[in-house]
């Protein structure tokens, strides 16, 4: 059987990133590697095993092209209202707080993040499939 165990993103400012990172969801590093030409640096949360890893290219000096096929990371958390004004109040604009629906059941809770390269993270709720 298999183990979901990270994440990889490519991020431009490590430093920005990480900052961002702990502020938004208090993912801290694990372990960082520099390599020749790279970093990889793995966060992780108190909470769980599963880490993003962040690869950090030198040579990168635009942005990097998101595309069309990513999505979003997910979170959830204990009480989404407290998280969502925490949040604002750092300054780290997530969207407004949203509802969705399924066969006249509330099914999730949520807002969005977008960190600074772009990558949108997802925050619901923490409840029912969501936990």
């Amino acid at each position: 059987m298999s183990k979901m165990i990270h994440s990889m993103i490519r991020v431009r400012d490590e430093h920005r990133s990480l900052a961002f990172y702990e502020t938004a969801l208090g993912l801290t590093v694990r372990d960082r590697y520099a390599m020749d030409g790279f970093t990889l640096i793995y966060l992780r949360d108190a909470e769980g095993t599963f880490e993003l890893e962040l690869t950090v290219n030198d040579d990168q000096p635009e942005p990097y092209a998101l595309g069309n096929g990513y999505g979003h990371l997910a979170v959830s958390v204990d009480a989404l209202g407290d998280e969502h004004a925490r949040l604002e109040a750092a300054g780290l604009k997530p969207t407004t707080l949203k509802s969705l629906d399924h066969e006249g059941e509330t099914l999730a809770q949520f807002f969005f993040l977008t960190d600074p390269d772009g990558y949108k993270i997802e925050v619901l709720q923490r409840g029912g499939r969501y936990l």
